[in-house]
């Protein structure tokens, strides 16, 4: 699906550089599919709780992260599957690139 309107563009930057943090993809692949409390989260990715809260309210203002109340905790997930499939692909895409970069230069 082509992309079209300076509208789609603008959204998909923003995605993107939201996604160029680094933190922010520890914390995206700190979930993988599972919701987890934000200590998990924190355990998980090696950041401050304080820095964990900051992405992930960007990352829920953006819709790449929901929350979900269990009982006195809240719990953070990915929204859909393919969020992290896009990703893998993406790391995937990189991989390749390199070892085709590689191959061009031996």
């Amino acid at each position: 699906m082509p992309i079209n309107t300076t509208e789609e563009i603008q959204q998909l930057s923003a995605v993107f550089k939201l996604l160029s943090e680094p933190n922010r993809l520890k914390i995206l692949t700190s979930l993988n599919m599972e919701c987890r409390p934000v200590s998990d989260i924190v355990k998980a990715t090696g950041l401050s709780q304080t820095n964990v809260s900051f992405h992930l309210r960007l990352l829920r203002e953006a819709g790449l992260v929901r929350p979900e109340r269990k009982g006195a905790f809240i719990y953070y997930c990915l929204p859909d599957a393919r969020l992290m499939e896009h990703v893998k692909n993406f790391h995937h895409w990189i991989e390749q690139k390199g070892k085709a970069d590689t191959d061009k230069t031996t």
